[in-house]
């Protein structure tokens, strides 16, 4: 699958994989920062962003997307991170193709199975209808009773766009998504761990990095640091995108 992307700078490529409901464009700001010495990939999963829709939903044909990215645009040993379920896309990929990354980073997601927790969203995306919407402010009045904080509601409404009509669309393929919201907290496994540099950054507010999950992250990835951020939740590089940035930049080096 081709799959869309912005890239900005030149040097050693860093490719981002955005979480579930996310897009390339959520992690703009940082890009730009980093592009002073990176050249940065700002990758649309499948049925993400502008990234084409599928029927199909699940980590080895988002793995096997990302080999096909790296190879059309000769993308040797580059860096990757990945958040959230874009996390377990890079994990699963460096488990799989070692030799086709240098670093990997992982944002707040481990390698255990997370059981089905996007209900309220789905929901509430559900109950927003496109076909009769006139304005955003319409779409997030209707979000508002699944989802109480504006900033998550923010976050979802991005993926909101103007067909050429003027009625509106959805980025993301709510359907595919939904019926295949299972894979998205699949257990990451290999026989063969992942031997080069790794870092884990954590929110210290977040329950998805858990003690618990140290064994399996250290036995996947040998290599593996975790750093924690103080006063993040999940969203640690929206939290706290002074201390991501640094802690991203000196991992690199």
């Amino acid at each position: 699958m081709k799959l869309h992307y912005r890239d900005l700078g030149q040097g050693t490529p860093f490719v981002i994989l955005h979480g579930l409901f996310g897009l390339s464009d959520n992690w703009q700001t940082l890009a730009k920062y980093w592009s002073q010495n990176y050249h940065v990939y700002l990758v649309d999963l499948r049925n993400h962003g502008r990234s084409p829709h599928s029927t199909d939903f699940n980590y080895d044909l988002m793995v096997e997307d990302l080999a096909e990215f790296l190879t059309e645009h000769q993308l040797e040993n580059p860096v990757i991170m990945g958040h959230s379920m874009g996390g377990k896309v890079a994990m699963n990929f460096a488990l799989k193709h070692p030799e086709k990354l240098s670093k990997l980073i992982v944002a707040d997601i481990a390698p255990r199975p997370y059981p089905v927790h996007h209900q309220d969203i789905i929901d509430g995306l559900n109950a927003i209808d496109i076909s009769t919407m006139t304005s955003r402010t319409e779409a997030e009045a209707a979000l508002a009773p699944y989802i109480p904080e504006a900033e998550t509601r923010l976050f979802l409404l991005k993926n909101l766009y103007r067909r050429e009509d003027n009625s509106f669309g959805w980025r993301m393929n709510l359907a595919t998504i939904e019926k295949n919201i299972e894979e998205v907290g699949r257990e990451t496994t290999s026989d063969t761990p992942f031997t080069k540099p790794t870092l884990f950054i954590k929110g210290e507010k977040s329950r998805y990095i858990q003690d618990k999950d140290m064994p399996s992250i250290q036995r996947l990835f040998p290599q593996a640091k975790l750093e924690t951020v103080a006063n993040a939740g999940h969203w640690v590089h929206a939290e706290a995108p002074e201390k991501f940035y640094q802690l991203v930049v000196d991992f690199i080096k």
